[in-house]
């Protein structure tokens, strides 16, 4: 019942963009948490099936937004190559404001470029997106030492390791979504932006793991199933 209440949602408020939509492409700025939320799943679930229904990638899209951008939500991803993110939830020019580096942590510059999202650009939802086999994961679980900055990223993972070493499975697996539940929570109590966001139910966050091998999005702090 849940699941289609909120697609009933979405369906009415997508809608209510018609009338300011691009000639190919829907105007999903008005859209909510759970409406975003579930274009991103209903995205990612043709991205796998290889039926793409995504047209805003074409010029009339670009020109549509060159003079002013209004995504519908953000995405605090790693830097992999293998994870380009407006693919994987098959959206189109616009529709996402993308933050990307090693590990997808938060630090200062992260958390400044997701507070403008959420504050001035009215993004109503935060997903902090891990994937599968994560080279910074990677590099935390083996403490490797590493020439360069880049030791210190594998320090900010590594209480995500600490909390998934000794248990059963795959330890790189258990800390990159230890990583994705610790930057959601770091996020949600950040001051002075995104706490008081999230306290005036303006703005939610979830945490999501990516599967390199199937193309497949894993929500993993989302409570709307």
């Amino acid at each position: 019942m849940k699941r289609m209440a909120y697609a009933l949602v979405a369906i009415l408020a997508l809608c209510a963009c018609v009338s300011a939509a691009t000639p190919d492409h829907q105007d999903l700025s008005a859209v909510g948490a759970e409406e975003a939320l579930l274009l991103l799943k209903t995205g990612n679930k043709a991205f796998v099936a290889g039926g793409s229904q995504e047209p805003g990638r074409a010029a009339v899209r670009m020109k549509a937004v060159a003079a002013k951008q209004h995504p519908f939500a953000a995405v605090l991803g790693c830097s992999d190559s293998r994870v380009p993110v407006e693919i994987i939830f098959d959206r189109g020019i616009g529709d996402l404001f993308v933050v990307r580096d090693a590990g997808n942590i938060a630090g200062d510059y992260e958390i400044a470029s997701l507070e403008y999202a959420a504050e001035h650009l009215g993004v109503g939802l935060i997903v902090v997106l891990g994937h599968k086999r994560c080279g910074a994961v990677e590099a935390a679980v083996d403490g490797t030492r590493l020439e360069g900055h880049i030791n210190d990223v594998l320090a900010r993972i590594a209480p995500a390791v600490a909390e998934a070493q000794g248990a059963a499975g795959d330890t790189v697996e258990r800390a990159v979504k230890a990583n994705v539940r610790m930057v959601c929570g770091q996020l949600a109590y950040t001051e002075p932006v995104l706490s008081r966001l999230v306290a005036e139910k303006k703005l939610k966050i979830v945490g999501a793991y990516y599967d390199l091998d199937t193309g497949a999005v894993e929500f993993l702090s989302d409570t709307g199933e």
